[in-house]
């Protein structure tokens, strides 16, 4: 089976073997050219790409600063305000699959600009809210776009760099932003907030995504959408439905607790309709995802350590933004400010270490040490405790977990890419995104679980000894209060370490591809050989 870690001669035929997703024409991309011939517009092509991918990684978090001042004015209540965060990620995160499907059926193009515009309008609705149920409406509404928009994007990426350095620098850019967007978005959404108007989290949206769309428009070039080819309704409903069900009962976790009946129902349901949905695709003539997409051991691989670096890395989020909102007292502005150091480290390791190194070097020689990275940062955030500095204990961390995800974003995307016939582009980079929009679900849920119940155990037994000794002052009542939450933190976050740990050991039993290029001196010398 071939490397996907490696791409192959672009649209053309690799190796004849049985089940070679690879076509043998050409893939035609404007009249007169194919994917053969270097767009000569594709680094501002780039631009158009990486600022929809900036706009969508950006509302995964831009709206979490916003959130307390938008629930004042709507009037939101605390067990409703989850919704306003869970609307976007059910959306997203259950309809990717489908959105990808459509993106190889119509044309990457079209759906691209179309998700744009729909994004657009979405978030102008959002902002112009005048009640919740507005609110909760117009943030599923940028969810099912964004499921239209993020796939595209990223096929669109895929198959204007095909192959060579241009592709590993291109991916690099793209890796940064996916990796660091959402701290971006922690700091503008504390901009926003403090010196004009939650609204604008949502506004803000609205000239990103029409720049993007005029770019589009003159920059973007990819082939006609596959004629006679249809929708496999059955496994959208069993896809998309398990793939709801699970983010679903995944956010109702974090809610209501995980040993629920109506948490372990969903959950069951999706897992249930998710072994259908995988026992259909071997039979549906058309599927909404080939398993061979996902069969394959380096892909494969790439997709589940994906999802599992994201959860360590949600959790960064989490716990940090709190840490310092709610024991250091930080401003959303200031909290936002904290960030930046975590997305340098993403930037520089993804666009001047991994991309100079993953032509030359396997992929796993990548992301294996940047994994040991991120879990030796985030394992440093563990000493935290109520008298820490930011500067003294969470700035090392932070740059040591941002340089290793730097290094570790970009070889996965590439190998999860890579390899790929043109026409099953779209539903593979909406698996990616989907193993990374489920890994931060799951990261959300499963480490916010085990920080308040770890809390909640250590309140009860501090509170409950202190009261048999004579009772609290209010100041050191409120010293065992945030004592227990960051001894919550810290539990919750050595278990992101550990599962970082288990991706990096996951990585490097199943991602075992060459460098793209020894790959391309094997296939240069085959291609020789066969012609002498």
């Amino acid at each position: 089976m071939s490397d996907p870690s490696i791409p192959g001669p672009p649209g053309g035929t690799q190796s004849g073997r049985p089940g070679d997703s690879r076509t043998s024409a050409p893939e035609q991309t404007a009249p007169g050219q194919t994917v053969d011939e270097p767009d000569p517009h594709r680094w501002w092509a780039l631009a158009v790409i990486a600022t929809a991918q900036l706009m969508v990684v950006l509302d995964a978090t831009i709206v979490n600063i916003a959130l307390p001042s938008a629930q004042r004015a709507l009037g939101i209540s605390n067990g409703n305000r989850q919704w306003v965060i869970t609307a976007y990620t059910l959306a997203f995160g259950g309809l990717l699959l489908l959105g990808g499907r459509i993106a190889d059926l119509v044309g990457r193009r079209r759906t691209f600009i179309t998700g744009l515009i729909g994004f657009a309008g979405a978030s102008a609705i959002g902002g112009a809210s005048i009640g919740q149920e507005m609110l909760y409406l117009s943030r599923a509404l940028q969810g099912i776009f964004a499921a239209l928009l993020a796939p595209s994007a990223l096929s669109l990426l895929t198959t204007t760099f095909p192959t060579g350095k241009e592709r590993a620098q291109a991916f690099g850019i793209f890796s940064a932003i996916a990796g660091g967007g959402s701290a971006i978005g922690l700091l503008l959404g504390g901009i926003l907030t403090e010196w004009l108007s939650w609204r604008w989290c949502l506004y803000v949206n609205v000239p990103i995504a029409l720049l993007a769309v005029i770019g589009a428009f003159t920059l973007l070039k990819d082939r006609a959408g596959t004629k006679g080819a249809h929708l496999d309704i059955p496994g959208v409903f069993l896809g998309c439905g398990g793939l709801v069900a699970i983010v679903y009962g995944f956010s109702r976790a974090q809610a209501i607790g995980w040993t629920s009946t109506e948490v372990l129902t969903v959950l069951s349901i999706g897992v249930a309709l998710l072994v259908t949905f995988a026992w259909w695709q071997t039979k549906s003539s058309g599927p909404l995802l080939p398993l061979r997409i996902v069969r394959e051991r380096n892909r494969g691989g790439s997709m589940i350590v994906m999802a599992m670096t994201t959860i360590g890395l949600f959790g960064a989020f989490l716990f940090l933004t709190y840490f310092l909102q709610t024991i250091l007292g930080y401003s959303p502005l200031s909290a936002g400010l904290a960030f930046l150091p975590l997305s340098a480290g993403i930037i520089i390791g993804s666009t001047q270490i991994s991309a100079r190194l993953l032509p030359l070097v396997p992929p796993r020689m990548l992301l294996v040490p940047g994994l040991l990275l991120s879990a030796g940062g985030m394992f440093s955030l563990t000493f935290l405790d109520t008298h820490s500095t930011y500067v003294g204990h969470i700035l090392p961390g932070t740059i040591l977990l941002g340089f290793g995800l730097g290094l570790t974003f970009l070889p996965i995307i590439s190998t999860a890419t890579s390899g790929v016939a043109p026409k099953d582009s779209g539903v593979t980079s909406a698996t990616v995104n989907t193993a990374q929009q489920v890994g931060g679900s799951i990261g959300t849920s499963l480490l916010n679980t085990i920080a308040t119940t770890v809390t909640a155990s250590y309140l009860t037994s501090h509170l409950a000894a202190a009261a048999r000794e004579g009772g609290l002052t209010p100041a050191e009542r409120t010293n065992i209060v945030n004592t227990g939450t960051v001894h919550g933190f810290t539990v919750a976050i050595a278990w992101a370490a550990i599962i970082l740990l288990a991706a990096a050991v996951l990585g490097a039993v199943m991602i075992n591809g060459k460098s793209p290029g020894a790959r391309a001196a094997e296939e240069s010398a085959a291609r020789e050989g066969a012609a002498t």
